[in-house]
């Protein structure tokens, strides 16, 4: 093999693995979303959070606690997806909490939610899966 050859050779293999290299798969995130403000107010914390599948949601409660995160499943994108991400029951100490995974097949769109005890008082939210 002539020289120009080899080097030729190694300049595409030096092209296609840069390429492939940087499109890489964007890694997971984890979102935390307090349950109770920090200023003592029945609310989640932030209101309006923006997902992706295969992020992680950790509800923690912060604040003024029993809580519990369900979802309305009448008015979301995908009532499925709105009924797995939904824990019913109540969360009573500080730190304890809940977590879900947004499923790699979660309709896109908002997804809102509430507390079931604090919900007459307003404690209700947005999840928003891209």
């Amino acid at each position: 093999m002539s020289k120009r050859l080899i080097q030729a050779f190694f300049a595409v293999v030096l092209v296609i693995g840069s390429f492939a290299m940087s499109v890489a798969p964007a890694a997971a995130a984890d979102v935390t979303i307090k349950m109770g403000a920090d200023n003592g107010m029945l609310a989640f914390e932030p209101a309006t959070v923006e997902v992706s599948p295969g992020d992680t949601v950790h509800w923690v409660i912060n604040k003024l606690p029993p809580h519990n995160v369900v979802f309305d499943e009448a008015n979301a994108p995908d009532a499925g997806v709105a009924k797995q991400l939904s824990n019913t029951k109540l969360a009573y100490s500080a730190g304890d909490g809940y977590d879900v995974t947004i499923p790699d097949d979660a309709t896109p769109g908002t997804y809102n939610y509430f507390c079931t005890p604090h919900r007459g008082a307003g404690m209700m939210a947005k999840l928003v899966i891209k």
